[in-house]
């Protein structure tokens, strides 16, 4: 962050050089503006029905030029909010004939994250994508790629990793505040049982059988994308689409995004060796009750093997330290066990404290050497569109960040060990596994 700014056309031609895919870089396509810090960046708000409609009211700094929704219906209160932007369903559409777009925040569910941002970067456009990344592991791997060669910026949405804590416990673990760290426990309490909502929920994960007519304004083909054809019903849109396996990523993608982004960033974490899950209520079509995800991590530069256990639907056990009377975290957090003591902190790394309380009051903090930001998540990613470098968690970091979490979730499919080779993407003890590696597409959608 303390870089000097590069020109846009010379950072974006040592990109292209760089390039091996068939990735055409921002300054041929004409996608975006050469721009000052003091100008507006013209951005399309992709999917904005939901958390979509939070993250653009953090851009009315800049100019709001199209809305793109599946369901207009849904999008409505977007819509309305910004009368001069244009309205579309298709985003393919929107980039085809709205050239005037520097950057796109996309906010869909997570099925449809990677081929958007896919399309939007080939475009040569700046991209907001929220958590998690992507869908699979595979499209993980080639949106980092992808931004790395195209030269856009980029960010996903995990807005804990512009505050604080997360730079306090990076600061406080590099420092020896509680020695030589090998395990880690972190955690997200809540679950979607029953799944389903609008008064239709399956006991068991089953997929409903009956079908119900397409609300008017939902275009249900848009929606579905890449995923399986499955017919339009309630109990997947809106809003609880993340439960089912053809659409959401589970607890492991929402909460685990941002609770794992600190233990990733504060550890050094490279790709894991193996990943072990028990998984509580499996079944084929729905993300369990609850699970349990061990990870094994090999040593990383001059950081031990770690040990980082994944609860969700349920929590670790409380640590011995923690006074009585003091409460973990509500909903999620993480503890991180070191030889001197442990850090706790909350879902986002927020309000992190040396247990026992007595070790935080003696414990001498150290400088701050991580640079601060001073604005929103969302913010950041403009500041970073405008200097012509890499947001605070753009693809570079939260690809491989997204890996971890999505490995988990093929653990938890499996219900056992896996064994990872990260260099070539495969499962290497059940092979059976890697069918959730890189999920097939439905005809006509591609990466």
């Amino acid at each position: 962050m303390t870089r000097e700014p590069l020109d846009r056309r010379k950072f974006l031609g040592i990109a292209a050089t760089a390039a091996t895919v068939t990735i055409v870089p921002r300054h041929v396509l004409g996608g975006g503006r050469t721009m000052a810090p003091s100008d507006k960046m013209n951005i399309a708000g992709i999917g904005v029905g939901g958390m979509g409609g939070g993250n653009l009211r953090q851009l009315e700094t800049e100019n709001i030029v199209a809305i793109c929704d599946v369901d207009t219906s849904h999008a409505g209160g977007a819509i309305k909010r910004y009368p001069n932007a244009k309205v579309y369903s298709d985003y393919r559409e929107m980039l085809d004939k709205q050239k005037d777009i520097d950057a796109a925040l996309i906010a869909t569910p997570d099925h449809t994250h990677a081929v958007i941002s896919m399309a939007c970067m080939k475009a040569g456009k700046h991209v907001y994508t929220q958590k998690p990344l992507t869908h699979d592991v595979y499209e993980a791997r080639m949106l980092a790629k992808a931004a790395k060669e195209t030269g856009v910026t980029t960010q996903m949405g995990i807005q804990g990793h512009s505050m604080d804590g997360a730079r306090l416990i990076c600061e406080w673990i590099w420092d020896g505040a509680i020695g030589e760290v090998r395990e880690v426990d972190a955690w997200c309490s809540l679950t979607y049982y029953p799944w389903g909502h609008a008064g239709w929920s399956s006991r068991w994960g089953a997929r409903p059988k009956d079908t119900p007519p397409v609300p008017q304004g939902l275009n249900w083909d848009l929606w579905l994308g890449p995923a399986p054809e499955r017919p339009y019903h309630p109990a997947y849109h809106p809003a609880v689409w993340r439960c089912w396996w053809d659409f959401g990523c589970g607890m492991m993608g929402d909460r685990g995004a941002h609770t794992l982004d600190a233990v990733y960033w504060a550890m050094k974490l490279t790709p894991p060796s193996s990943i072990e899950a028990t998984s509580c209520g499996l079944n084929p079509d729905t993300h369990p009750l609850s699970a349990i995800v061990t990870y094994k991590f090999p040593a990383r530069e001059n950081l031990p093997p770690l040990k980082l256990t994944w609860y969700e639907g349920t929590r670790p056990p409380r640590p011995e330290e923690l006074e009585d009377g003091r409460k973990m975290p509500d909903e999620g957090g993480m503890v991180f066990k070191g030889t001197k003591g442990k850090i706790m902190g909350g879902v986002y790394g927020e309000s992190p404290r040396l247990i026992p309380e007595s070790l935080m009051k003696d414990y001498k903090r150290p400088e701050k050497t991580i640079p601060r930001v001073t604005c929103s998540h969302e913010q950041e990613w403009v500041q970073a569109c405008k200097a012509g470098r890499p947001g605070g968690a753009g693809f570079h970091y939260s690809g491989p960040l997204t890996e971890i979490c999505l490995l988990g979730n093929i653990a938890k499919r499996v219900d056992a060990r896996i064994e990872w080779d990260a260099e070539n993407l495969k499962v290497t003890n059940l092979a059976d596994a890697n069918k959730y590696v890189r999920t097939e597409y439905r005809k006509g959608w591609s990466l």
